[in-house]
């Protein structure tokens, strides 16, 4: 059974006259007309529809995938970049069919549906989990120390074990209070986090998501013009193509990188507010597609030429390789170039992902209100307590990183496929067939295994790296 064989006909139709409340789902309206106050909407287009899935997508986790292959090898690191983002399709159909067949119109109102009050509320707790674990990142890659193997930020650079790494910023200008950490932060957030967090249509940012998706591309530009231009200059060999497995130790590596590639494409918090607002919701599921091909297509190039550039000495997060000589002319020039299109790629994927945050927030804390667009007053204080909390968080909170390495891992596989299959399993209203219940089962043992060794290693790293620093203090 495909979604047009379960959507209603009314559905198929354009939705450019329809209004839709929800009372049980912290959801805006699917249209705002005239009549609420708003400037008429028409529905989103197809490709607004395409980018702002995909900038959902292509988040910090692209920057891991060359190491991916280093371990892999690029046969099987390819091939499973591919396979997921199949799982990931599947995974999303499910939440269509079944939203379709209980008229549901939000991930949250379909966990109510299948599994009652407390589904919902389990979802709603794993999107904030994960969204503001995200975003706190986020902001720790631009303008703080944390995520990023190279010890320092991207733009405003950091001190770390009495070395000062020099951001982007203070290499252009030199050190100034106006290229610290927090200033840059402030700046950011004042300028361009809260501006693009007040649009209350997911499809108002589709022209942000576009430029997001083509600064992702000017990273990949970049990396492949190096590694030709290298290739051709005999300064590099073609990259292993089967993983490298000599003992027991190098085999169990292998099972690592699965964390990275199962949370990849995790976008489902999204993918309600997309369909509610499209011109035609039978184009969703092409939607759906087409990001999917599109963020594989810069997945698998991204990956390739990663690691085809540096090899073996690919470190985990493949920026903290631009922190390094290149070896060709303007090598410092494209150095800053990649990392500052990266830094203005996370900037854009801020709000979007931002978005179903302040959704489910409004939904846990007032689940019987009016939707979220119709009061300026909870829309505005949300706003605001949630960026506040993220720029606190980012700030203040050093350590914070370390908790949301086990929280983030299982809210995302959560969001991504133990849901989604649970839903399929609990069949409330019978549509899913044997295959779909293989499906579902395959996609929770996977999830729980990733998840399993996403908490061993970040536990292990953890032990070593206190280990380590103890006798020294």
């Amino acid at each position: 059974m495909t979604i047009g064989d379960i959507t209603p006909k009314k559905e198929r139709k354009s939705r450019r006259s329809k209004h839709v409340v929800d009372d049980t789902a912290p959801l805006l309206p699917k249209r705002q007309d005239e009549d609420a106050g708003y400037d008429e909407f028409n529905g989103a287009s197809f490709t607004g529809a395409v980018f702002n899935l995909s900038t959902t997508i292509v988040g910090a986790g692209i920057m891991a995938l060359p190491a991916t292959m280093k371990v892999l090898g690029l046969i099987l690191g390819i091939a499973m970049i591919i396979f997921m983002a199949f799982l990931t399709d599947a995974s999303i159909e499910f939440l269509l069919r079944f939203s379709r067949a209980g008229k549901t119109t939000s991930y949250g109102s379909l966990m109510g549906d299948a599994f009652g009050k407390y589904g919902r509320i389990f979802l709603q707790i794993c999107v904030l989990v994960n969204n503001i674990g995200v975003l706190i990142v986020y902001m720790i890659i631009i303008a703080y120390d944390g995520l990023l193997v190279l010890e320092g930020d991207v733009l405003s650079g950091t001190s770390s074990s009495g070395v000062h790494h020099a951001g982007v910023l203070e290499g252009w200008f030199g050190e100034h209070w106006w290229n610290g950490r927090t200033f840059v932060l402030i700046v950011t957030t004042l300028g361009i986090f809260s501006p693009l967090a007040c649009f209350k249509r997911i499809d108002s940012l589709r022209f942000t998501s576009a430029l997001s998706v083509a600064l992702a591309v000017v990273f990949l530009v970049i990396t492949v013009g190096i590694a030709i231009i290298k290739l051709i200059s005999g300064t590099i060999m073609m990259p292993r193509l089967l993983p490298d497995v000599t003992d027991l130790t190098s085999f169990w590596r292998l099972f690592t990188v699965v964390p990275v590639l199962v949370t990849a494409y995790i976008c489902h918090y999204n993918v309600h507010s997309i369909d509610n607002e499209l011109e035609d919701s039978t184009q969703i599921k092409p939607v759906v597609r087409m990001a999917l091909a599109l963020c594989s297509t810069v997945y698998i190039m991204t990956s390739f030429f990663g690691f085809l550039l540096f090899g073996d000495s690919t470190l985990d997060d493949v920026l903290a390789n631009f922190d390094t000589d290149l070896g060709i002319p303007y090598g410092s020039l494209l150095n800053d170039a990649v990392r500052v299109s990266y830094a203005a790629h996370l900037m854009l994927v801020f709000p979007i992902v931002f978005y179903p945050l302040r959704l489910n927030m409004d939904g846990l804390l007032f689940p019987s209100a009016r939707p979220l667009a119709l009061s300026n007053t909870r829309f505005t204080f949300t706003t605001v307590g949630l960026i506040t909390l993220i720029f606190l968080g980012a700030n203040f909170i050093p350590s914070i990183w370390d908790a949301f390495q086990f929280t983030g891992a299982t809210a995302a596989v959560c969001l991504g496929f133990i849901f989604p299959a649970a839903v399929t399993l609990r069949d409330r209203h019978s549509i899913a067939t044997k295959k779909d219940k293989v499906l579902a089962i395959f996609m929770i043992v996977l999830a729980v295994f990733s998840n399993v060794v996403a908490v061993y290693s970040d536990a292990y790293a953890m032990f070593k790296k206190n280990s380590v620093t103890e006798p020294t203090a």
